[in-house]
């Protein structure tokens, strides 16, 4: 496995100078997404935690239902990056296609591959459950910086966290891609048949359509971040039942489905 946190020899510029430093940055490597052997997308993604990401990039793009559908996940190495080959039944296969093509021109907004508006903003599930109040919600704030021990060592990575209602950080994952750190988490909440729907979901990145849509995939009630969620995001979120949370100055900002849509 590479070291997701390499260092790296530079300069320190001050208004005294310069100096010579050591850094450490985030890895990144291609990972070759394959189903029964076959190639269906190449993701970036840092090289920690790769099964969760399979698992949770399968259920989040609607590759299976529950990730008893996936009798195998094996983890290799390229030329040049990592494999991650799923197998499932081949029953279970039939709109494989049309998702490899949504997948083809995928950049870092995470829907540019699709074909159309309806494929790149699919109607989300409808959720439901309990949501945070001030104090959890301060609390799980709180304890993300030092939750993200990758983060600490690169400076660049991404986090998604499960917290409980009282605002306790259960279970982290960290990406140098925001979106690859929620698959991640996902995977990981499936492979220990935890329900999303017991807490809330914070993320250290801002709030998009696609990470509501991945959110509500697991049917989480709840989306908090340390940043500001986008129209669409709300508009998403609304559609589907979601509250989103979002950190200010001066304050939690809490828009709840009935005032998002």
């Amino acid at each position: 496995m590479a070291d997701v946190s390499p260092k790296v020899s530079g300069r320190l510029l001050t208004v005294d100078g310069a100096a010579p430093a050591e850094w450490q940055v985030a890895e990144e490597v291609p990972l070759a997404v394959l189903i029964n052997g076959e190639n269906f997308a190449v993701m970036m993604v840092t090289p920690a935690d790769l099964e969760d990401f399979a698992l949770g990039f399968a259920l989040t793009e609607g590759l299976v239902r529950s990730v008893s559908d996936i009798e195998a996940v094996r983890l290799g190495e390229a030329a040049q990056g990592m494999i991650a080959n799923l197998k499932i039944a081949p029953a279970l296969l039939s709109s494989l296609e049309a998702r490899r093509r949504t997948l083809a021109g995928r950049a870092g907004c995470g829907v540019c591959g699709a074909q159309t508006i309806a494929a790149a903003v699919p109607k989300p599930r409808q959720v439901s459950g309990a949501t945070p109040d001030f104090t959890g919600l301060s609390n799980a704030y709180s304890e993300l910086p030092s939750a993200q021990a990758m983060n600490r060592a690169n400076r660049t990575t991404h986090a998604a966290a499960y917290c409980s209602l009282a605002g306790d950080i259960e279970q982290l994952r960290e990406d140098i891609g925001r979106h690859n750190a929620l698959d991640k988490l996902i995977g990981a909440l499936a492979k220990e048949g935890r329900d999303a729907n017991a807490g809330f979901i914070m993320l250290s990145s801002r709030v998009s359509v696609e990470m509501v849509q991945k959110a509500a995939a697991i049917a989480s009630p709840s989306l908090a971040a340390v940043s500001a969620p986008s129209a669409l995001a709300l508009r998403t979120a609304g559609g589907a039942g979601m509250t989103i949370f979002a950190k200010t100055p001066h304050g939690i900002m809490a828009f709840a489905p009935e005032t998002s849509r």
